[in-house]
């Protein structure tokens, strides 16, 4: 994935009604490792990483970069939202495009969080870069994360096979 373009980061944090969206701090670096290692995490994900890998490899502030918001419930991190564009490599309809991906910590899950935080972000990115189309994808089997898309107004483009499953990519146009 490559670099959003001209955004100023990090932006100030976002506010909902029940999160904050900002990037990422040293603070957070044990949950990071938590979420990437996290095996119900990554069912959909291509599996965990191993934690004396990440324990290893991972920086002080991990994933300090454009686009890549930390998520946070009543002061604490819950989980990752990436904002990121798709290499000219990716999928015909997904390249160029910006990519919204995210994870949450499997106790913040069925509490409306995960659309909380996208409609947020999105929002961010619709007034950062005016006119920007957004991509998802997520495997047909996560019918969370399909649910979600539809909610988010995504709209399917294509459905492929990619790591033994079947894969699908939603477009969201700017209104």
């Amino acid at each position: 994935m490559t670099d959003l373009g001209p955004v100023s980061w990090p932006p100030t944090p976002i506010r909902t009604e029940r999160l904050v969206l900002r990037g990422s701090e040293a603070r957070d670096r044990s949950v990071f490792v938590e979420l990437l290692a996290s095996a119900d995490v990554h069912t959909y994900l291509g599996g965990p990483r191993p934690l004396a890998e990440l324990e290893c490899e991972l920086p002080a502030a991990p994933e300090r970069w454009p686009g890549s918001f930390v998520v946070e419930a009543d002061g604490a991190m819950i989980g990752q939202l990436l904002l990121r564009r798709a290499p000219a490599h990716a999928r015909p309809a997904a390249a160029g495009k910006v990519d919204l991906g995210y994870m949450l910590l499997p106790r913040a899950w069925g509490q409306g969080y995960a659309g909380e935080a996208c409609a947020a972000a999105l929002d961010w990115l619709t007034a950062a870069l005016p006119g920007e189309p957004v991509v998802l994808h997520t495997q047909t089997a996560n019918a969370r994360s399909m649910r979600l898309a539809a909610k988010l107004g995504f709209t399917e483009v294509e459905r492929f096979e990619a790591w033994d499953a079947e894969q699908w990519l939603g477009i969201r146009c700017p209104a």
